[in-house]
């Protein structure tokens, strides 16, 4: 039982339950300029990637030339039922926790910053965390960068960060980085997936993920 002072979140899919509404953005840009629509698996595999690699999974047919078309149209569709986004439930008072406790906390997302700002003014979140790295700041996942800087930035060694995500992508980037990965298996990807990454643990739901964490608190 390694103890942890700081722990790096994912957000999307990890704190806010945002996987369906991705999912549903993508699908309905892909409607609006006729291009072949992705399973919402396809499309959910590719939640917490940089833009470009996303794109080029989930929608193979998108020419650069119908690429800023295709992000309003995301856009327009994700932002009609973004007022609709809550957080998972038992996230509130696990952050609130794991602060009381003494741990750091820290973001490392595939948004990018203008839509993290906003996610974390509508959750009044700010105050919870220390750190936080977007896809657009830096390297995008699985790449370690966001981990490292964010090494870096609170001064830390990397035995004592774990990362929590909920996809490949977060896990992979935490083996790069040094860093203990943890999934949980309630977001985008599925939990066999997880579990063919190098892992610590796979948390069923939050208030699992909140109990392993709390026992192992620096």
């Amino acid at each position: 039982m390694k103890p942890y002072s700081v722990i790096v979140f994912d957000w999307d899919g990890t704190l806010m339950d945002s996987t369906h509404s991705i999912v549903a953005a993508i699908q309905g840009a892909c409607r609006d300029l006729e291009l072949r629509v992705p399973t919402a698996a396809e499309a959910a595999w590719v939640i917490g990637l940089s833009l470009e690699p996303a794109l080029r999974r989930a929608v193979p047919d998108l020419t650069p030339s119908m690429e800023p078309l295709f992000l309003d149209r995301y856009r327009h569709h994700y932002l009609s039922k973004d007022t609709q986004l809550k957080l998972f439930d038992g996230v509130p008072e696990m952050l609130n926790d794991l602060q009381e406790a003494g741990a750091t906390l820290a973001v490392a997302t595939g948004k990018s910053r203008v839509g993290l700002n906003r996610a974390l003014a509508a959750t009044s979140l700010h105050y919870a965390f220390s750190a936080t790295r977007t896809a657009d700041e830096t390297f995008g996942k699985p790449h370690p960068g966001m981990l490292l800087e964010l090494i870096d930035e609170l001064m830390v060694e990397p035995q004592s960060m774990v990362m929590v995500g909920d996809t490949s992508h977060d896990l992979n980037m935490a083996a790069n980085a040094g860093v203990h990965g943890i999934g949980v298996a309630y977001g985008a990807h599925p939990e066999e997936e997880l579990k063919a990454c190098p892992h610590h643990t796979i948390a069923p739901d939050v208030a699992a993920l909140h109990r392993w964490l709390r026992e192992r608190i620096a």
